[in-house]
């Protein structure tokens, strides 16, 4: 049944007034004389809301609760900039017997559905429905977004005529939105932030560089992710500045020179500042900046624009060289501390809790985000998986889940916010997400958030969530797992991603090192006695010499053995390669079984992929052939 608001009330107003102090005991002279003295000036209160702000402003506190009484009862529609300058926290008290009520215990009722805390309930009721309902004269399923719209001016109005700050009142619409979305009044979501527009992002490159690079970036758009072209247009800003600051001539990228615009920006870099944190850019940060110049000169010209430059102006040498750093995995204690802070004491309780998840599964932070609800997958025979969408490598994988990871998910599902489908970034269709907390997505920044204050809280210093994914994998590769299983549960397309983590605890090293270290304690602790101090089994493991996974040298009086971490010897075999050794017919079966042995050791290096060691092991036999044959002949 539509809600009765005439913008003509039916009846008397002054007479129904006047009821309603008496039905409510909330009457007295000054209320009563107040009315009288108000509708004598105005008999049709919607001549009051005609006058200027300032006098409608002008009532005193005895003449507010009639105006009060005819916006909730009588269909008094007193304008938006009147509406914005009172405060209206006490409506909760005079709304309960008006035609708004239904209106408004439906919206609360929404909001709290949502997760909004009662004091951001009620904050926003009365800050951006109350005010909509009572300007539009409208029921709560028939406001449009033109309606908020025009609200939200009114606030900017009011900022700009009295210089008071807004920021509560567009909070509170962003708030009210989503309310209204999820009931199914409105069908967008409030606009959070978002791109700004490459002709804004570009404004300080001079314009015939600005157009050059706009049209480019217009074309990755059709090719590459929107984020991925909106890094590669925060990369070329840099470089647009820099040419507007030495050169502000310039009138086309077709005129760039190497000597006069490239190099000097090129070293210009070494001393380039970050703008967020003041702090001098990494070398891996010059690199992405290098490759998105070459990038967009490269294309340019493969595509035949005129704005290519004639001639190539930047080369490989040109690429910093970036250091090659293990993944910065978390120590198993540090590790601990934060997860029993995430789970004893969390802040943003959803938030901690997807942290704990990234851990258990090595997620990306994008990919833990895109979780939808339907994510955990149910194998017949194989237990429960994880569907992990497509992330920063557009593939999908699936991770086995055991029973503690299910009861985190189970606890997700029960502290996520419910609500109406999503728009999906990616594909735009509906998408029930697994984190959503106040009616939208959980935001990366809040994840952040959370993670500074549980590592604050932890005793540690800054910590970001791609360490935990590298944490995860750590712990992989201490456990043994395959080179293949773990290129399968990180999402990585080559071997050489995920060799990294390899690099961390090689057990082979590990195992080569304590021989070797215990070897050379035994011998610095054992005194020579003519004899060799340690026995030939105990070097070997018992094993043939030949045999043993070490790099391995045969000399004519002996042999040497070293851990493929100490690389190979400088000095092995020396004697033999020497132009001033030579052989005689009595040292033939010492080379020949020295030639044996290289042989051997030659085709044990190569079945171990040491193609270096194989290359000096047959070098040595083309030697000791020459050798034995001047011997033979001699």
């Amino acid at each position: 049944m539509p809600l009765a608001i005439a913008s003509v009330p039916s009846s008397d107003p002054h007479t129904a007034y006047l009821d309603y102090l008496r039905r409510t005991g909330r009457g007295n002279t000054a209320y009563s004389s107040a009315a009288r003295t108000f509708f004598q000036r105005w008999p049709d209160p919607r001549q009051w809301a005609a006058e200027p702000l300032q006098v409608r402003l002008s009532a005193g506190s005895a003449t507010r609760p009639i105006i009060t009484f005819l916006m909730l009862h009588q269909g008094l529609r007193p304008g938006y900039d009147y509406l914005l300058e009172r405060k209206l926290s006490s409506i909760w008290r005079e709304i309960q017997d008006c035609p708004l009520a239904t209106d408004l215990d439906r919206f609360m009722t929404a909001a709290a559905d949502l997760g909004f805390t009662e004091r951001v309930r009620f904050a926003t009721g009365s800050q951006v429905p109350v005010r909509l309902l009572i300007q539009t004269g409208r029921r709560l399923e028939r406001l449009t977004l033109a309606d908020l719209a025009e609200f939200t001016a009114a606030c900017r109005d009011r900022q700009g005529r009295t210089g008071k700050g807004h920021g509560h009142y567009l909070a509170a619409a962003s708030n009210a939105q989503r309310v209204l979305f999820h009931l199914g009044v409105l069908d967008e979501l409030p606009r959070a932030g978002g791109p700004v527009p490459f002709a804004v992002r570009l404004a300080q490159v001079r314009p015939p560089i600005r157009a050059a690079m706009i049209a480019y970036l217009d074309r990755k758009r059709a090719t590459c992710r929107p984020k991925t072209v909106s890094t590669i247009a925060t990369r070329l800003k840099h470089f647009g500045e820099f040419l507007a600051g030495i050169d502000p001539d310039l009138d086309s990228v077709a005129a760039l020179d190497r000597g006069k615009h490239i190099e000097p920006y090129l070293s210009s870099m070494v001393d380039a500042v970050n703008t967020k944190n003041g702090e001098v850019i990494t070398v891996a940060d010059r690199s992405r900046r290098v490759l998105a110049l070459m990038g967009f000169l490269t294309d340019i010209t493969e595509w035949d624009w005129p704005e290519a430059p004639p001639r190539r102006l930047l080369f490989r040498d040109d690429i910093p060289k970036l250091p090659q750093t293990l993944p910065r995995y978390l120590p198993v204690d540090i590790d601990r501390r934060l997860t029993q802070v995430l789970t004893e004491s969390p802040g943003n309780e959803l938030a901690a809790a997807a942290l704990r998840l990234q851990r258990a599964c090595g997620l990306r932070i994008g990919e833990l985000l895109d979780l939808e609800l339907d994510c955990v997958h149910e194998v017949p025979g194989h237990g429960s998986w994880l569907k992990v969408p497509l992330g920063k490598l557009d593939t999908e994988r699936m991770i086995p889940l055991d029973g503690e990871i299910m009861e985190l998910i189970d606890h997700i599902t029960r502290t996520r916010s419910h609500g109406r489908p999503l728009p999906h970034p990616r594909y735009r269709r509906p998408a029930q997400f697994l984190f959503t907390h106040h009616g939208r997505r959980l935001g990366q920044q809040a994840v952040r958030a959370e993670l500074d204050r549980a590592a604050g809280l932890a005793g540690l210093e800054h910590i970001t969530p791609h360490q935990l994914r590298h944490t995860y994998a750590t712990a992989l590769v201490n456990a043994g797992v395959s080179l293949q299983a773990l290129m399968a549960l990180l999402g990585h397309m080559s071997a050489e991603m995920s060799l990294r983590y390899g690099r961390l605890f090689d057990a082979t090293v590990r195992t080569e090192y304590e021989r070797a270290l215990d070897l050379a304690k035994q011998q610095a602790l054992t005194p020579h006695s003519g004899r060799t101090s340690l026995p030939l089994r105990d070097i070997t493991g018992g094993k043939d010499w030949k045999d043993t996974p070490l790099l391995k040298s045969r000399m004519a009086g002996g042999f040497c053995l070293r851990a493929p971490a100490q690389g190979a010897c400088a000095y092995a075999n020396i004697c033999e390669h020497c132009p001033s050794f030579h052989a005689e017919p009595s040292s033939l079966p010492i080379l020949a079984a020295q030639r044996v042995d290289a042989d051997a050791l030659a085709r044990d290096a190569e079945q171990r992929g040491w193609i270096a060691e194989a290359d000096r092991h047959k070098q040595l036999i083309t030697r000791l052939d020459k050798l034995i044959n001047e011997a033979t002949t001699g």
